[in-house]
This record gives structure tokens, C-alpha cells and sequence, in this order.
């Protein structure tokens, strides 16, 4: 197993090295770059000297033709061939834009394994309304309570130009995904042989953060309420969870309950946090890696490491096609890389420790952050002992009709079992559903338990 690296040297978008001691505000000049020189929500406009990564021209702005609403989403790169093949024995080669999963993995099944690699595409796009917030926020937003929760921000990205690890894992958890959502998505924790049992979920998501017209003053403490549902296999059917999820989880925790349909009741869910196992997940990651990251912060002491080129899955509508059946995804040891999608981008590193006198079963995670949509695209996981043992992969696509760059599957591999987790297998669902109508009244014990009863 790969042991914990030391720490690559802050890179800023300037050039310069520098510390990184802020905390809050950034001033009207630097909030003037956001549209000039840096993206609206602060990634390098410019492309890098190479020519390996192109300029950020607005992303994808406009559905490929022949698109509708409801759809699967079409893929706008399907001409693309591969650039090169990283594999186990050229890897090498690469190793400055590898993340140590990535080498890890290639090491681990050097048969199987390996990334192709295509041309970058920076696809990713927000709503003009977000754009313009974020230039707003950027001006009012700070850190509060040592980090664990954020003042005057809303809706926007609230640091576009990040000073410090916190400040980046915060545009991660506030970045848009739409103002309400729904999905139905399969889960499923191979064995090595390749054998699965497929649990369906439907989720349904009402993000307060963004919601249009969303004040700081009116958030009430909410980034986001969620909703899940349990549909399948018939011995967990019928579970629901709801969650309300609180910005400062040390002023108010994570409020969550569930309904349990054998014994028709509901109740407080005060396990859906931090290292508790997730979901039906076979013990194969925590409720933290719901989403790649989400929940409280206040277990780690975060540091952010610079910005830097790697390569990272990206444009992932192979695995999101309906032309593809999930079983062509999950074979043995890891996913079907034939249908998984990289690219060079640029991305926000950022050192997660755990802190002394607090408890997790990851001891450190190395996050990589797209610059281009604040979306978490890989995470490297460490055991108590410093050695490698989860990758993590948030395979992305714009969700253009929002627009909105999210993922459309997680995969999270054990190296150490040998196995791994892929959730949001959507290619046999309904298509995800974005506007829905939905208010903070449909997020309480009584509306789960008039869920439970139907």
C-alpha cells in the first residue's frame, strides 16, 4: 500500500509561493477578477502554457440538439478519441498528474486498470444568477466557529478566490446543484468474483442554500434538506431517510431521521454523520463520502495545498448512457474502466488531517477539487497507520439543461478488501429531475411519517 506523500508546495494562480493564513472576505480588486481573468467562480480562465488544458469559454451553454428535458443526456464529446492510455507499465511516465490513488490502483491490478485519457473539455457551467452572486458573496462571506460553519453567504460560491482549506471544502459543500432535485439511482458493493445485489434509491434533494432570492439572514442555518427512500431489494424496502442539513453543525448538528417500515415508526438518526457506515453500503464507506464529501467539518484540520494539473474522471456520459446497462459497469475488483472518461484539469488540492483528540477511521484525505465547478472529482483515504486504503472517484457530467456540472457515479474502492462501492448507477432510471416542487415542510418527521404510511 501507498504511504501518506509529503505534502506537494502551494502553487497560486499568480505564480508565487505564499502561506495561506486567511480567513473570510476577500477584497473588491481581487472580487473584480472573477469574469476578467479568473472564471465567476474563480478557476484560471486562461489555459495553461502547454496547450493541454484550453481556455474556459463559458462551458457548455447550449444542449446538444435533439436534447429534451427528461432525456438521458447525450453525450457532446462522443467524437473524442483517446489522446494515450495510462496503464501500470507506463504510469511512470505520468506520475506528476496522478493522484496516489490513481498509482495505487494501477499498481494493485496492473491486468486491469487503466485511465483513458482524453482531450480536456471544460464543460462545466452555473446559471448566470449564480455567476453574478458569487461576485457578491465573495465580498461578505467568512468562516465562522474555527472553521465549522460560514457567515454572510448564500447562493453564491462563497470563496471564489480560497485562502485556506477550509474556505475550498466550503465551495465544495455550497456549490449549486441545481435549487431542487430528484432521482432514482442503483448502489451496489461487488464481490470479487463480480456478483451484486443492486439496492434502488429514490433521492430527492431541496438545496436552501440556493434557492432564488435566498438571503444569508433567511437561511436559518440550512445549507440543504434530502430525502431518500429505499425501493429495492424487498428486505429493505420501504426505509426513508430524511435529513436536514444545518451549515454550522456545532451550533446545530445534522438533524436526520428515519423510518423504519417493520416497526412503522420514526426516529432520530443522530449515526448519519462522520464515519457511521453509509446507506446499505456494506460497510464500504462512511456517511461523510455521501456526495464525495458532505457534513461537518470539525474533525480535521484542513490545509490547502495549491492548485494543480492533474488527471481526474471528467465528461462521464459513457457511464451515465442509457445505451448501457449497469451490469456492463460493475465488473470484478473495479469498475469497466472502458467506459470511464479522464482529463487534464486543473484542481484545488486540499490536505484534510484528522485533529487530535477527535476520532475517524480515515486518519487523512487528500481531496481534489475541479476548479472549473468546485465539484470533488477524486479523494485519497488513510488509515490509522498512514497507508492508502480508499479511493474515492466522483465520475462528473454538466447537467446541461440546468445547467449544472455533478456527478453522475461514485465509485469508491477498497484496496485493502479488494472491492468497491459504485453509487448513482442511473443508465435504467427515469432521468434525474431538476425544479421540482419542493418546500422545507416536506423535510420533517411528520411528512416522513405520513411517507411511511402510503
Amino acid at each position: 500500500m501507498n504511504s501518506i506523500k509529503r505534502p506537494i508546495l502551494l502553487l497560486l494562480s499568480s505564480g508565487l509561493f505564499a502561506v495561506v493564513t486567511g480567513y473570510g472576505a476577500i477584497s473588491q480588486e481581487e472580487a473584480n477578477r472573477l469574469g476578467q481573468d479568473l472564471t465567476p467562480v474563480g478557476a484560471i480562465k486562461a489555459g495553461n502554457e502547454a496547450g493541454t488544458i484550453p481556455p474556459w469559454e463559458g462551458g457548455i451553454t447550449t444542449p446538444p440538439a435533439g436534447y429534451e428535458p427528461g432525456m438521458h443526456h447525450p453525450d457532446p464529446f462522443a467524437g473524442d478519441d483517446v489522446l494515450y492510455t495510462v496503464n501500470a507499465g507506463n504510469m511512470e511516465q505520468y506520475a506528476d498528474i496522478l493522484t496516489e490513488g490513481h498509482k495505487a490502483l494501477l499498481q494493485t491490478y496492473p491486468d486491469t486498470y487503466f485511465l483513458n485519457v482524453y482531450p480536456t473539455r471544460r464543460s462545466a457551467s452555473l446559471p448566470q444568477r449564480i455567476y453574478e452572486a458569487t461576485k457578491q458573496t465573495a465580498l461578505t462571506a467568512e468562516v465562522t466557529g474555527n472553521g465549522n460553519g460560514i457567515a454572510g453567504a448564500a447562493i453564491g460560491i462563497p470563496f471564489p478566490i480560497p485562502q485556506n482549506g477550509m474556505e475550498a471544502i466550503w465551495n465544495h459543500l455550497c456549490r449549486y446543484r441545481g435549487d431542487s432535485a430528484m432521482r432514482r439511482i442503483g448502489q451496489a458493493a461487488p464481490q470479487r468474483n463480480g456478483s451484486y445485489t443492486m439496492v434502488d434509491f429514490e433521492d430527492d434533494f431541496l438545496f436552501n442554500y440556493s434557492t432564488p432570492g435566498m438571503t444569508p439572514e433567511n437561511l436559518n442555518n440550512t445549507l440543504a434538506y434530502f430525502k431518500q427512500s429505499v425501493l429495492g431489494p424487498a428486505r429493505l424496502a420501504g426505509t426513508i431517510l430524511i435529513v436536514r442539513e444545518t451549515l454550522d453543525q456545532l451550533e446545530e448538528p445534522r438533524q436526520a431521521w428515519t423510518y423504519n417500515p417493520g416497526q412503522r415508526r420514526v426516529r432520530r438518526a443522530p449515526n448519519v454523520a462522520y464515519d457511521n457506515p453509509g446507506t446499505a453500503s456494506d460497510g464500504m464507506r462512511t456517511s461523510d463520502q455521501f456526495d464525495m464529501f458532505t457534513g461537518a467539518i470539525d474533525r480535521y484540520d484542513w490545509t490547502l495545498v495549491g492548485r494543480q494539473e492533474m488527471l481526474v474522471p471528467y465528461n462521464a456520459y459513457k457511464l451515465h448512457s442509457d445505451s448501457v446497462a449497469p451490469r456492463e459497469i460493475l465488473t470484478p475488483l473495479h469498475i469497466n474502466q472502458d467506459l470511464a472518461r479522464y482529463e487534464l484539469h486543473r484542481v484545488w488540492v486540499v490536505d484534510a488531517d484528522l485533529r487530535d483528540g477527535t476520532r475517524h477511521i480515515y486518519a487523512k484525505r487528500r481531496f481534489y477539487i475541479d476548479e472549473d465547478s468546485w465539484q470533488i472529482l477524486a479523494v485519497d483515504q488513510f488509515d490509522t497507520r498512514g497507508e492508502l486504503w480508499r479511493v474515492s472517484e466522483g465520475h462528473a457530467i454538466n447537467y446541461y439543461e440546468v445547467p449544472t456540472f455533478w456527478t453522475t457515479l461514485e465509485v469508491h474502492t477498497d484496496l485493502q478488501a479488494g472491492r468497491y462501492l459504485a453509487i448513482g448507477l442511473d443508465n435504467d432510471q427515469p432521468m434525474y429531475k431538476f425544479g421540482i416542487d419542493k418546500k422545507p415542510e416536506d423535510y420533517t418527521p411528520a411528512a416522513l411519517r405520513r411517507a411511511g404510511r402510503r
